[in-house]
């Protein structure tokens, strides 16, 4: 049996949501780390993650579409104050919170596959952050939760081993793959900035961290 920290080139399809080939295709071309055992791929987990989320940061890359308005995708009430030291437990409050949007049609879906992508591979980013992300054809539109945590949630496996305190829920329709992408890239930018991550943590109400993600005065 594999140890989880190794992948497969089926898991990291599924996880990147691309099909096999063209994680082959990235092999031969030498652009996603990747080494052989034997006669097979394989793929280790920590470097893949590092990988996507550099992916996601570099701004030499060409912008997908324009940055998500963030008015359109996020509201103060769907943003919540979470006091939970366990993943799970913090995934669930936030997918059951994501799942009132009417762009959710399925509430358990969302919950099931949120679980699998994070036991897959850990979508935490560092600094404190996770960002759990899905595509689903039940989803009408993307839709952003937002969870921030009183209690430090020690089991994200974070890559800098600082517990997660702030938690970007994302889900998107199967077919808006480019404005996925760079709706994770717009999150995992703004939050680089180590005073607004602090302010949000810090925060009292939804409206003002409704305030300080959309960038509002």
């Amino acid at each position: 049996m594999l140890s989880d920290d190794i992948l497969t080139i089926e898991e990291v399809a599924n996880y990147l949501r691309v099909s096999e080939r063209t994680v082959y295709e990235w092999i031969q071309k030498g652009e996603i780390p990747a080494g052989k055992i034997g006669t097979v791929w394989r793929f280790k987990k920590s470097e893949i993650e590092r990988w996507v989320n550099d992916r996601l940061q570099d701004s030499r890359l060409p912008p997908l579409v324009s940055a998500p308005p963030v008015a359109r995708i996020l509201s103060p009430d769907r943003i919540v104050f979470l006091n939970f030291s366990s993943k799970r437990d913090v995934l669930a409050a936030l997918c059951e919170n994501l799942a009132a949007a009417p762009q959710i049609k399925n509430r358990q879906e969302l919950f099931t596959e949120i679980m699998k992508r994070d036991e897959l591979m850990s979508t935490a980013i560092g600094r404190g952050i996770a960002i759990p992300h899905v595509r689903l054809s039940s989803v009408t539109d993307l839709v952003v939760s937002v969870g921030v945590s009183g209690t430090d949630i020690v089991d994200f496996q974070t890559l800098d081993d600082e517990p997660v305190r702030l938690i970007i829920m994302i889900a998107a329709a199967y077919s808006q793959h480019a404005y996925y992408l760079r709706t994770l890239s717009f999150f995992s930018a703004r939050l680089k900035n180590s005073q607004l991550r602090r302010a949000i943590v810090n925060a009292s109400e939804p409206q003002e961290v409704y305030r300080l993600l959309s960038g509002m005065p």
